[in-house]
């Protein structure tokens, strides 16, 4: 009989052994019970880190996860429901606009969403920055938003897995936030335990993404389509650039302007394009296809359920958005072609302006971040504005200034640019 203790788990995975079934019940029960230890958990998640984790382990340690709290029941509605989620990106606001276009073309989104940590915004901050905005909505609260205007975006609650929230932020204190098998299994848990009957994901690949090459994250992206897959939710992955900044913004109130300015019509190119081909995908899984977003985005009925969906939560989507009270240019110091804005670096000068956090509890300011003047291929002359940063705190800009130190590289003439759609896995 297989021993389940502490120790033993943790040797086996250390040795390279499979986990067994009852091992992966046993100790993330344990875990949240508290008879495992914080030292042990991540002892063991580092072991996983080294070791890896087959496709049974991955899918019987998300299900695990699951059964560690409550499941959503989703109620019967006119509509399919479908779900997004992004494995995380600066400038990524593609959530607040995508979540009512979709819903305007008929489909329910019953988007649970989290906070920002360290370089990477969090969609319940930005829309907190709207005066009024309240992510926490009771069960009935949810369902009726849901069934009323097909769009919700709220807080997940601590009693939707657990588990995992208690072991993502010890993996983020231990090194092994990159372990696939473990970002798998933490986004799927949430995914899979709201209830949602189909689910792309947008897989962030580059330097302002947790997976740097297309082969980990066409790995990440494999596992957790095969996660949703093999649990009954019909599951597609688009893999994405990032390696710049999406859009021209990074920070709670920036993002959500920049936002409404794609639902009234404009908005950057990049912005438009990538929230047009997820809505595209999750309009495929629920069977809308024949539904074209680009004609309900140009066409108002996207933005009418935004502001239906902020009035619901308790926002006021006319209130001006708070602005902050230190402003600092960056310029550029040659002439030339920007080939290069750092994602990574722009998403650590927004932390370090007070738009993200470096620990779950901490506050964030609305009214920070970085707001980009330029972009890639554009021609630059020596003093032009590249970027502006905001802050509450003047303190914060230095920090912010030394981040941006090497983010843009300006060069005698355009070079290539990535793709924006970079696969697709499903």
């Amino acid at each position: 009989m297989t021993a389940l203790d502490a120790v033993s788990v943790i040797r086996a995975k250390r040795d390279g052994a499979a986990l067994t079934d009852a091992q992966i019940d046993w100790v993330l029960d344990a875990y949240v019970r508290g008879e495992v230890a914080e030292e042990q958990m991540a002892a063991l998640a580092m072991a996983i880190c080294w070791r890896g984790m087959d496709r049974r382990e991955v899918a019987r340690w998300t299900a695990a996860m699951i059964d560690s709290g409550r499941r959503v029941t989703i109620p019967d509605l006119d509509r399919p429901t479908v779900d997004k989620h992004s494995t995380g990106g600066v400038g990524d606001k593609i959530t607040l606009v995508l979540t009512p276009l979709v819903a305007a073309c008929g489909a329910a989104v019953p988007q649970l969403s989290g906070r920002g940590l360290g370089h990477t915004g969090g969609t319940l901050d930005k829309l907190e920055a709207i005066p009024g905005w309240r992510s926490d909505l009771t069960k009935d609260q949810f369902e009726a938003q849901l069934r009323d205007v097909g769009a919700v975006v709220a807080a997940a609650g601590p009693d939707l897995a657990p588990a995992d929230a208690r072991l993502y932020a010890l993996r983020d204190v231990t090194g092994t936030v990159e372990s696939i098998p473990l970002i798998a299994a933490s986004i799927l848990s949430k995914k899979i335990a709201e209830g949602t009957g189909a689910l792309v994901l947008d897989v962030k690949v580059g330097s302002g993404a947790f997976m740097k090459t297309e082969e980990h994250a066409r790995e990440l992206a494999e596992t957790m389509v095969a996660l949703g897959t093999d649990s009954g939710v019909r599951t597609a992955a688009l893999l994405t650039d990032m390696s710049a900044p999406l859009g021209r913004t990074a920070g709670n109130a920036l993002e959500v302007a920049e936002a409404v300015e794609v639902l009234a019509g404009g908005g950057p190119a990049d912005v438009v394009e990538l929230t047009l081909a997820l809505a595209r995908e999750m309009l495929t899984l629920v069977g809308l296809d024949r539904v074209d977003p680009a004609d309900v985005l140009a066409d108002g009925r996207a933005m009418d359920v935004w502001r239906r969906m902020v009035t619901a939560q308790g926002g006021d989507p006319d209130a001006p958005l708070p602005v902050a009270a230190e402003h600092h240019e960056i310029r550029a110091e040659t002439s030339g072609v920007l080939t290069g804005v750092d994602a990574f670096a722009v998403g650590i000068a927004a932390w370090r302006l007070g738009a993200g956090r470096a620990r779950k509890e901490n506050p964030v300011s609305a009214a920070a971040g970085v707001t980009l003047r330029q972009s890639r291929g554009d021609q630059v002359r020596a003093g032009d504005v590249l970027a502006v940063l905001a802050t509450d705190d003047a303190a914060r800009i230095p920090g912010a200034v030394d981040a941006l130190a090497e983010a843009f590289t300006v060069g005698p003439a355009a070079e290539p640019v990535p793709p924006l759609i970079r696969g697709r896995v499903g």
